[in-house]
Parts: C-alpha cells; sequence; structure tokens
C-alpha cells in the first residue's frame, strides 16, 4: 500500500498498489473489491502500447503505465490498521470520472466516515458526494 492523505480522528487513506492487497481489503471488508481491481487491471494492461519491438524490452514502463492509467483504488484506515472505507476513483484522482466510495458488506461509510471521505476528496480536488459514489443507495 501507497501513503495517500491523513484523515480526521487518526485515520489514513492508502493506494491499493497489488492484487494480493485488494484480496486482502476484499476479506477484510466483505465485498467485491478484488474482483474490480483485477478487471481493471487486465483493461488497463491489455490498453498497454510497447515502445519497442524488440521482445525482451516491450514490458519496460508498463508497470507505470497501469499505475497511472487505471482507475485508484484506495482505503482508509483507522490507526490500527483497521479497514474502514474502500474507494474507487478515476485515474490520478481526476474529477470528471466515475466514484464509488463503500463500506463494510457494501455498506454506506458516509454517516461515520463521511470526514474522511470529504479529506479524501478535498487531496484529489474533488468533490466525493454519496449521492454520486455510494452506488447502493437504499
Amino acid at each position: 500500500m501507497e501513503y495517500v492523505c491523513d484523515a480526521p480522528k487518526n485515520r489514513t487513506w492508502f493506494r491499493l498498489v497489488s492484487e494480493g492487497e485488494a484480496i486482502a481489503e476484499s476479506m477484510a471488508m466483505n465485498h467485491a473489491v478484488e474482483k474490480h481491481y483485477r478487471r481493471e487491471r487486465e483493461r488497463t494492461s491489455d490498453s498497454y502500447q510497447p515502445k519497442t519491438t524488440v521482445y525482451i524490452e516491450q514490458d519496460i514502463g508498463k508497470e507505470a503505465y497501469i499505475q497511472r492509467t487505471m482507475p485508484l483504488f484506495l482505503t482508509l484506515r483507522d490507526e490500527d490498521g483497521l479497514a474502514l472505507v474502500t474507494a474507487m476513483l478515476p485515474p490520478n484522482g481526476k474529477p470528471d470520472g466515475a466514484c464509488i466510495v463503500v463500506g463494510r458488506g457494501n455498506a454506506d461509510p458516509y454517516p461515520d466516515h463521511g470526514d474522511a471521505i470529504e479529506a479524501l476528496g478535498r487531496h484529489y480536488g474533488m468533490t466525493l458526494d454519496r449521492h454520486r459514489c455510494f452506488p447502493y443507495r437504499r
């Protein structure tokens, strides 16, 4: 995981950067972020255009391309490392793309963690409002 930013009440946002981290997040949060992470990573990987035709050199730069091009998968953790919220934001946190923010078991994280979600939005210069980012409104 990579540190992203701090949030109020001793919570911290981190970026998930590997499939293993996405699997662990799915298990901790009882949702399917790993499926979405895997699908987006594969889609991004398939869109990579090598800079050379030399077979052995074709993957040079591919991982950097994937990290910069695929959506951001993020986790909010408390001071003990407990997963609280999972978010998927547009690549590089661009404010014009879709977002998804969910809690444990796809529950609404906004009542308990709205201030932390707002801090993440400020970090990326975007508004992560509940009506746009929480897909399971009941």
